[in-house]
């Protein structure tokens, strides 16, 4: 398996970072093969909505690196987005990447609404793994409905797999011990009693995003 890891974190060490590490480390372990993007640090124009894409099947726009990584994520056969919450959506790197798959289809407004028909029909498994500050996944719904509309648009034999984690608001949040996060949730003023349930999901968590790397991988196998 083919996996291409986009990380809109842009801290090493932030949650995000963490799980899709955990995830990548599943993946590895039975034989998949994994490049990881920092997504900040590429060179991507946002989309500007000139339609031209409707016209040449491909984005018009020169002088950046979405040609070369536009193939790379048609060859992936795993594409993994891992991104904090920023303000009820994806950080604004990965957004400008997800604006771009806009290339990849053709759009024409109907009178019922808008009608996306892509240019070829993909077959590939989807992950979000998502970590957000508040204590409710309600919140990062609008990025979750994205990327269901987006996954069923490309081809009904997509598969999107969503991982969230809650209630993270510091960097290696997801990773601290039981007594680490009695310490961090005094300083929140969150209750105590949060301090060792937390605890649980974010190790389960962690350990959902490992387990999902080996199943993908051993599934392509």
């Amino acid at each position: 398996m083919n996996i291409l890891a986009f990380n809109g974190s842009p801290r090493r060490a932030g949650n995000s970072s963490l799980l899709l590490g955990e995830f990548l480390k599943g993946g590895r372990e039975c034989g998949a093969r994994c490049e990881v993007i920092m997504a900040h640090q590429i060179d991507l124009s946002c989309c500007k909505g000139c339609l031209r894409c409707n016209l040449l099947r491909r984005c018009s726009m020169k002088g950046d690196e979405w040609p070369e990584l536009s193939m790379r994520i048609r060859d992936a056969d795993c594409i993994v987005f891992a991104s904090p919450v920023y303000f009820h959506h994806l950080s604004s790197p990965l957004k400008k990447i997800v604006d771009r798959f806009r290339s990849f289809m053709h759009v024409q407004i109907t009178p019922q609404g808008l009608k996306h028909t892509p240019w070829d029909i993909w077959e590939k498994q989807f992950v979000l793994l998502l970590s957000l500050g508040s204590s409710d996944e309600a919140d990062a719904q609008p990025i979750a409905d994205l990327f269901r509309f987006l996954t069923t648009v490309l081809g009904p034999k997509n598969d999107l797999h969503i991982l969230i984690g809650k209630r993270l608001a510091v960097a290696n949040q997801v990773a601290m011990s039981y007594e680490q996060l009695c310490t961090l949730y005094g300083r929140l003023k969150l209750p105590a009693a949060l301090a060792q349930k937390d605890h649980r999901f974010n190790q389960a968590l962690l350990k959902k995003c490992s387990e999902l790397g080996r199943h993908l991988a051993q599934s392509a196998l």
